[in-house]
């Protein structure tokens, strides 16, 4: 774990899944791709600062019927100077191919339950629910988070950081869909993100 001046670049790639970022960290040791949740906060530019690098690793995938291999770093804390420059023709190259994150993280299809087990011969059966007589078992309703009242859909997606306040500074070690969908949440909500800080401020 190390902590080095660079200046980042970050581009948005349009994918099966919609927009996502990715970047180019240029430092005296040498250039790395960045392809951490953290970058689809921001907007297209190049960025100067201080980055904690936690990780320095190869990686691979393949794009347009190419392997591309890269060296990749995972960032943790970024200390930027200001809130970035417009990307120009001159930056690091970047590849329209490039592989959603999200497609290299798909998680692996689940096992299959097992079977419902049937009791050994002999073995007495659970006793069914207990009614009054001639009254039919109903379902069980639905839980709701208050009585007579459905769901808040933005209290789900934000979780502990809802109620939202005029800051909000989100939790990058989310899953990385769920991250995406709080960023665009809130932009439709008239939210800014401050690149030095790495919050997002109401508008006023």
């Amino acid at each position: 774990m190390i902590k080095i001046p660079g200046r980042l670049t970050v581009r948005t790639i349009h994918g099966r899944n919609g927009p996502f970022n990715v970047g180019r960290l240029a430092a005296s040791i040498g250039e790395f791709v960045i392809k951490d949740p953290q970058l689809d906060q921001f907007s297209e530019g190049v960025f100067e600062g201080e980055f904690l690098l936690i990780q320095i690793r190869p990686a691979s995938y393949f794009a347009g019927g190419r392997l591309v291999v890269e060296v990749r770093a995972k960032v943790g804390d970024m200390l930027l100077t200001e809130d970035g420059m417009l990307v120009t023709q001159h930056g690091p190259r970047f590849d329209s191919a490039e592989m959603d994150p999200l497609e290299e993280e798909a998680a692996p299809v689940p096992p299959e339950p097992p079977p419902p087990s049937t009791p050994e011969p002999g073995e007495p059966m659970a006793p069914p629910p207990q009614c009054e007589a001639g009254e039919v078992p109903r379902p069980q309703a639905p839980d709701t988070h208050a009585a007579g009242q459905e769901a808040n859909p933005d209290a789900e997606l934000f979780g502990l950081l809802w109620p939202l306040g005029q800051s909000v500074k989100l939790d990058p070690t989310v899953d990385r869909a769920l991250f995406r969908r709080q960023v665009s949440r809130l932009k439709e909500l008239g939210y800014r993100f401050q690149v030095p800080t790495q919050t997002w401020q109401a508008a006023a």
